[in-house]
């Protein structure tokens, strides 16, 4: 029988290991984020890692301070294994905002030479993810051609328009966060908490997903699944239903 659901979100991340690479999905701080993975990945002290996202997020605000982030409490971002010194690296889009008395895990790391930080224009990264997926060895994009980001990069005239040569975004583990799921691991998104999640489901060695709710077998509308089983490798539920043991 299959069931790729895990009983625990410790248990889920229990073979990440330093130096991974790790794609997170989400856009910004509170929409579509795996919050609990991120936090059970902080527990675990794994060091050394790259965290590719598309907005690392701004972590836990120290009381008094102010934040750009509008969220419960609780709530948990990438901005979290920043700030504990869990990552070595960024790759993003938006590293996040910094203004005088707000914070930015990124910023303050990146200023005092603990983590390297790499921008990537946000389409590119998309598609260097999803090459990935798809198993594109390389492809040419116009996207930063003439600019800083085609230092050290192939260039090559495409219909009469410059192109440079980007690589996919290879990773070890994809965490991604949709509304349900079946025990199979099909995923069902919610609004715009969809974004990155489906590019980076099966763009990693081994996927995780976070889901805010766990259904019976059968009872997800084959035309509401976006990510198909196949991508996923496992799934934890935030709020299990009760009937999700057989089916």
């Amino acid at each position: 029988m299959i069931n790729k659901v895990v009983a625990s979100f410790d248990e889920s991340v229990a073979d990440i290991y330093d130096g991974a690479v790790i794609l997170m999905g989400g856009f910004g701080p509170a929409n579509g984020t795996p919050t609990n993975l991120l936090g059970a990945i902080e527990r675990r002290g794994v060091k050394n890692l790259t965290l590719v996202a598309n907005t690392p997020g701004y972590g836990r605000t120290p009381p008094g301070v102010k934040s750009f982030r509008k969220t419960p409490p609780d709530y948990d971002d990438g901005g979290i294994l920043i700030q504990s010194g869990q990552v070595r690296k960024v790759i993003c889009a938006f590293p996040g905002m910094a203004r005088p008395g707000m914070t930015a895990p990124v910023h303050e790391k990146w200023a005092a030479g603990q983590l390297e930080v790499e921008i990537v224009p946000q389409g590119t990264l998309a598609e260097r993810i999803r090459a990935a997926k798809a198993g594109v060895g390389a492809f040419f994009i116009p996207t930063g051609a003439g600019t800083i980001m085609e230092n050290g990069k192939e260039k090559r005239v495409i219909d009469g328009r410059e192109h440079i040569l980007e690589y996919p975004l290879k990773a070890d583990f994809a965490l991604v966060r949709a509304y349900r799921a079946d025990r199979y691991g099909n995923l069902v998104y919610q609004g715009t908490s969809r974004n990155f999640n489906p590019v980076m489901a099966g763009a990693a060695r081994v996927t995780i997903a976070e889901v805010d709710e766990l259904v019976p077998l059968g009872s997800l509308d084959p035309e509401s699944i976006i990510t198909a089983s196949i991508y996923v490798d496992r799934v934890v539920a935030r709020n299990p239903h009760p009937s999700t043991g057989s089916g």
